[in-house]
């Protein structure tokens, strides 16, 4: 940001600035997988993906996944998401108390409404329930999508949306205590779309904001 404003500063003074103004960055451990032990039926379910996380374009490349959000009045409650790899938008999204392929179909919905899908695109998610149920595998289908899926217990392979649930959870979750479900929806939906899309810079599309390069392509 201070270079698009045309300020030179290295990491360096940043830092030096930061101590002296009291200010310090928001950390978090670094994740380890565990792994699993259960078994999953992973026939006929390939990792087309295979880590190449950079598209061509718009709607080619799309990652999802189901990530848990905690509230006092109903315990936990759940986030589906769709990325598009190509801007890192966040083009669908759906917050429910219920974790099934119904919360899913309603985030991929969200999605196609941003913008038809490229023909023959990939939609990459790990081995859920919810991801391999039919009703969400026949509207892929019908979506002319082709599902990748992730190895089990293996994060690194959906890398992109690793990261955005990190984001997520360190720059607004874990800083708050949501106490009803409507307050932890209306903050999820402020940093999604206000906050994520519109004014967070990634180095991966030239510090540029998500919005930047979906309004470029459009």
């Amino acid at each position: 940001m201070l270079e698009k404003r045309g300020i030179k500063a290295s990491q360096k003074r940043v830092g030096r600035r930061m101590k002296k103004m009291g200010l310090r960055s928001i950390t978090v451990k670094k994740y380890k997988p565990s792994g699993s032990k259960g078994k999953v039926d992973d026939k006929d379910k390939p990792n087309l993906l295979e880590q190449n996380f950079k598209a061509e374009g718009l709607r080619e490349k799309l990652v999802s996944d189901i990530t848990y959000i905690y509230t006092k009045e109903k315990g936990w409650t759940y986030l589906a998401i769709v990325m598009d790899l190509y801007s890192l938008s966040i083009i669908g999204y759906s917050y429910g108390e219920t974790i099934d392929a119904e919360l899913l179909m309603k985030a991929i919905k969200n999605a196609r409404a941003k913008g038809k899908f490229k023909k023959g695109g990939i939609f990459h998610s790990d081995l859920g329930s919810q991801y391999t149920s039919n009703k969400v595998e026949k509207y892929l289908k019908e979506l002319e999508l082709v599902h990748s899926y992730s190895k089990k217990g293996y994060p690194y392979d959906n890398a992109s949306m690793e990261s955005f649930n990190a984001i997520l959870k360190k720059e607004e979750v874990n800083l708050h205590v949501y106490k009803t479900f409507e307050e932890a929806r209306r903050k999820i939906f402020e940093f999604i779309e206000s906050w994520y899309n519109r004014r967070r810079i990634h180095s991966s599309i030239g510090y540029k904001v998500p919005s930047e390069v979906e309004n470029e392509v459009a």
